[in-house]
């Protein structure tokens, strides 16, 4: 199936990159962004283009989401998750105007999900936080986290994170101002919001460089487990039918 998605993808120039929404994102230009854009622009097919988004974005999201959770293990998890979504449903994200921001939105979301608060960690207790900024983001209820994370330390205006936390705008705004309160209690150089917002930036910016899966292992990943649940479900559905037929003949 996902191969078949791939296949019939149609001819992609790859998406505005970054996003044309100067009133939505406050993005710094450089040499890097352009060459980012220029790259998946001049991609042909639709597995070069998913392997520029993956190579440009995966170590970045894994980023993100150990400042979430503080858990790396989950990290990894919810960034390959997400691409493997991104792989299924190619055709609708090789058209969409922020290819990154729904990457992130699946990543996030599987970080984030009631269940995960049930995970312990692996190895000897849990990891240690990027400084009292990382650790203060930790004690934040997990809505509030996401909220303050994307508009401090992304840069994403209030509007555009409540499009992207499926949230009212009054409710975002209320999440971050709780959130920003909340650091600047527990960490006291932080009570102002310019200085606030720069640590959480260096926190964001301050990329690991732990290795990912390449892209291509993300595909073939996605498309043996889409294989796998076809054989399941045809598996299931020929014993079923078997069963039904032989308590007729019985």
């Amino acid at each position: 199936m996902a191969r078949d998605a791939a296949a019939q993808a149609p001819s992609w120039s790859g998406p505005t990159w970054p996003p044309p929404a100067p009133d939505d994102v406050r993005r710094p230009e450089g040499a890097a962004t352009g060459r980012r854009g220029a790259a998946l622009r001049s991609a042909v097919t639709p597995q070069d283009a998913f392997d520029i988004l993956h190579r440009h974005c995966a170590p970045a999201l894994v980023h993100q989401v150990y400042l979430l959770t503080g858990l790396r293990d989950l990290a990894f998890e919810s960034v390959e998750h997400a691409f493997h979504q991104a792989w299924q449903r190619w055709p609708e994200v090789a058209v969409d105007p922020d290819p990154v921001g729904w990457v992130r939105q699946q990543a996030y979301d599987h970080a984030l999900a009631p269940w995960q608060r049930f995970r312990r960690p692996r190895g000897h207790g849990r990891p240690a936080p990027a400084g009292p900024a990382g650790t203060a983001l930790l004690l934040l209820p997990p809505h509030h986290r996401r909220t303050v994370l994307l508009c401090d330390g992304l840069g994403l205006t209030v509007a555009r994170t409540a499009a992207e936390t499926l949230a009212s705008t009054a409710a975002t705004r209320s999440r971050l101002g709780h959130a920003r309160a909340l650091i600047g209690a527990h960490v006291p150089g932080l009570g102002d919001l310019d200085a606030q917002r720069a640590a959480l930036g260096r926190l964001v910016r301050d990329v690991s460089t732990a290795t990912v899966p390449t892209g291509r292992s993300v595909r073939r990943g996605s498309e043996r487990r889409t294989r796998l649940l076809t054989r399941t479900v045809f598996g299931t559905v020929a014993a079923f039918i078997g069963v039904i037929v032989l308590w007729i003949a019985a």
